[in-house]
Formats: structure tokens, sequence, C-alpha cells
């Protein structure tokens, strides 16, 4: 893989606008009539939020994520994707350059809702 170019620069207060959290994803479930998204339920520590991501085309089981810690931004406009209202955005790596997606995970378990950066 060639790695892609670098986008543009952005201040450091652009940055700071951005909020990056750690949550577990605590159920996954199918959307209906969709054949790429499913539904995370997502605990954030003080609440839990939906997030819907399409991976059913990249897992075998998506339910196998139930459980894990991932990155999450939480300060996008939620937005109804196929009938769902999506509350925040999985990060991943690999979807845009070609390569089969891996979720983006803290180390070890830190409390839902821990700040990245």
């Amino acid at each position: 893989m060639t790695p892609a170019p670098i986008k543009a620069r952005i201040t450091a207060e652009v940055f700071e606008q951005i909020d990056i959290r750690v949550g577990t994803i605590v159920g996954v479930y199918d959307v209906p009539d969709s054949d790429r998204l499913v539904q995370l339920q997502v605990d954030f520590g003080d609440r839990i939020r939906t997030v819907v991501v399409g991976m059913k085309r990249e897992r075998e089981d998506p339910a196998a994520i139930t459980g894990r810690q991932c990155l999450f931004l939480v300060n996008l406009e939620p937005r109804r994707i196929h009938g769902v209202m999506s509350e925040a955005m999985l990060f991943d790596v690999g979807y845009k350059d070609g390569i089969p997606p891996a979720l983006v995970c803290p180390e070890w378990d830190v409390p839902n809702g821990t700040r990245a950066g």
C-alpha cells in the first residue's frame, strides 16, 4: 500500500474542537433492509449512544466486537442513516486505503468516556 498524501494542516484550536472518547460496545444489532449497516449501542460512561456503522461486509460476525472498547468521535452532528439516528462515529483504520478495516482501541481498559488527545 502507498500511503495517501497528508491532508492540509489544521490549527491546534481546530483540533481542540474534536471530541474523541472511549466507549464500550454493549450491543450490535442489524439495521433492517441494509446489507452493510449495523447499529452499535455504546456505553460512554454517562450515557448509551447509538452508532450506525457499515461493517456487515467486512466482518463475518459483527456481533463479535461486543464488549470491545474503541475510539469514537462524539461531537459530530447526529445523523439519520437508513432510518436510524447515529450519535457518534466509530474510528477504524484501513477502509479508505482499501484494506480490511481494523478498530482503533485502547491498549488496556480505561473508564468509558475517557478522552483521547
